[in-house]
Parts: structure tokens; sequence; C-alpha cells
């Protein structure tokens, strides 16, 4: 009895033409305003949502797909999902495609080619309007697929020579020349450089933006004081040990990301050297967590939430603006340096 009783409660869920009864306006109103379309006046529109609020309606999004020939549903391929920085990256961009009305897919490539390529074919079958390449290595091997299909992509600091194809600049140069120039404000002179992998494009560009910034500081850098390494935790720490086996070692170590830099706190504590007074250290993309290190990082800023804009607005202007001329092909999002615990004057005996 009560599982009838429920039944008969619970009713049929309400479908379109529930909705235009309810609104008292036609079928086609109703999938017009779902979908947009500057056909109908806001009076009939706001009416129609009302109707939708009231009855809890849910929108069919593959019938919308087919009507209106676009899925509203952004596609973003991260490096990484492991490391902080992407979910934070992937929060940024989902908060502001919902508010401008899409959906978004994520998938991460873990730097590998193969999943990159997998990642690809999954943001294809699900129709997406676009894609964000946020993995910030070498992509032009799967890439082709993207641009051969017409899809509209962004990309991190890559360029296509296709109009379909917009890139994100990353002014990395700014924060670690400020990195560089604390440092030396404070009385460093010796300072290493933990590189990131150097498959990424990113991580050479970072560590050649160094290289200049110690150039210009009038700072000497020592071959072996630069180290590749993984954008990881342990890659920190393998990295801090290759240093430590070194007869001259630096009193200052600027780390590719914050990953290697925690890694580097983590080995520095374990053997016994207290940060800052016998080591600084300073990450970079000041990830949410950055400031609850003990002590907390001195890091290098990317804005996710710049990145993320930068990102949606280059797919948002491909997908519903593709004649435009005047249409940005190139965004710019740069850096800075936010100086906490994690940096001090060498120690007398340095």
């Amino acid at each position: 009895m009560p599982r009838k009783a429920a039944r008969k409660t619970a009713g049929k869920m309400p479908d379109i033409r529930t909705v235009a009864a309810l609104a008292k306006v036609s079928i086609a109103t109703v999938s017009r305003t779902i979908n947009g379309s500057p056909l109908v006046s806001d009076r009939l529109s706001k009416r129609v949502w009302q109707a939708i609020k009231q009855l809890n309606y849910f929108p069919n999004t593959h019938a919308r797909t087919l009507v209106s020939g676009r899925s509203r549903l952004l596609g973003i391929i991260v490096e990484n999902i492991t490391n902080p920085f992407f979910p934070e990256l992937v929060q940024s961009f989902e908060e502001i495609a919902v508010k401008h009305g899409y959906e978004i897919l994520v998938s991460s490539s873990n730097s590998d080619p193969e999943i990159l390529t997998s990642c690809v074919r999954r943001m294809l079958e699900r129709k997406v309007d676009g894609v964000a390449v946020m993995t910030f290595g070498e992509e032009e091997t799967v890439l082709d697929q993207l641009v051969h299909r017409n899809v509209p992509i962004v990309l991190a600091e890559f360029k296509l020579d296709d109009p379909k194809a917009s890139t994100i600049l990353l002014d990395y140069s700014t924060g670690i020349r400020a990195a560089v120039s604390h440092l030396a404000g404070l009385g460093h002179r010796s300072i290493a450089f933990l590189a990131g992998p150097h498959h990424l494009h990113s991580a050479v560009t970072r560590e050649n933006d160094f290289r200049t910034a110690m150039h210009n500081a009038g700072l000497p850098l020592q071959k072996k004081w630069v180290i590749e390494c993984d954008h990881t935790l342990k890659g920190g720490v393998a990295g801090f040990g290759q240093l430590q086996k070194l007869t001259a070692r630096p009193t200052a170590i600027v780390c590719s990301n914050d990953m290697i830099a925690i890694g580097v706190l983590r080995a520095a504590y374990m053997d016994g050297l207290r940060v800052p007074q016998d080591l600084s250290v300073i990450g970079l993309d000041d990830i949410d967590f950055a400031e609850f290190t003990l002590p907390p990082l001195t890091s290098i800023r990317l804005s996710r939430s710049d990145l993320a804009r930068a990102a949606f607005e280059a797919l948002r202007a491909q997908t519903e603006d593709p004649g435009n001329p005047k249409m940005p092909r190139e965004f710019l999002v740069s850096t800075s340096l936010v100086v906490r615990g994690s940096t001090g004057a060498p120690s007398a005996g340095s």
C-alpha cells in the first residue's frame, strides 16, 4: 500500500508540453527559450522559466543539441589531476562556464600522449563545442584531430596556425624576475633552480626565464645547481637530494612549481635544515595549499581564475562569434610574487 501511494503521489515527470501548458505558450516557444533564441520576448521568456522552475523540469540536453547544433558542452584537458593546481583550475573554469550556461567535460592526460589521444577522442564523441587544452606539453600530434574536425581549441603557451585555435600566453618572466630580485635583496647569491621535466615546454620556459633573471641580476649560476625534476613532491625530494650531495650548496632554491617546493620543504626538514634560516625556498603556481605549509611557502602566483577566464573567453568567442575578424587569438596571463615565511636572509656562515 505505501508503495502504491508513493507512485500515485509522484505522478508523471513533467515534459516540454507540461511546461508549455503552464506557461500558456507553444511548445516551440519553450524550445526557443531553452536554447536562448533571441526571437522570444523577455515577457514570454520569463513566463517559460518560471514554469520550468515551478515544475522542476530538466530540459533534454541531447534534444537541445540536435535542435541547435550545439551541445553547450566545453571540454578541458589538464596535465595531472593529482597536482592541486589543476583541480583549482578546473573549478574556476566550471564556475565561469556554468554562469554562462555551459557544462564541462574534464579529462587528465597524465603527461601521456596515448592518454591525451583518448581524451581528445572522448571530447569528439561527446560533440563538445570547444576544448581547452591545459597540458603545458607537446601536443601537436593529437591536436590535429581537433583542428581537422573544426573544433575550436585554446592552448596554454602553444600556438597553432589555424583560425580555430587560440593561445594563452603565460608571462612567467615577471614573477620569476621578482623572485630572484627578492632573494638577491635578502643577500642570496647562491641560488639553485629545480626545473620541471624538459618534455614540457612550460618547464623549459620557466628554466630559461630563471637563467635570464639570474643573468640580469648579475648573479652567478652554477650548472650543477639547475636540476631537472618531476613536477611532483617526490621530484622535489629527489632534486633536493642531488643538491645535498654537492660540496658547494645553494642558500636558496627556486622551484618550477609548488609541488617540487613542498617536496623540498619536507626533505630539508628531514635533513635537519631550518627554512628559512638555513635555506630559502620559492615555489611557482601559488596553489591554495601553499599558505598552509610550515613555514608558509613564498610562491610565484599564476592565477587559476585568470587562466580559466582566458580559456573560457577564447572558446566562447570561437563558438558564439566565429566569423568576427577582430576576435583575439592570444590572451595574456601574468605572474606575481607572493612573499611568505619560506624566504629570509642567508645565515652568516653560508
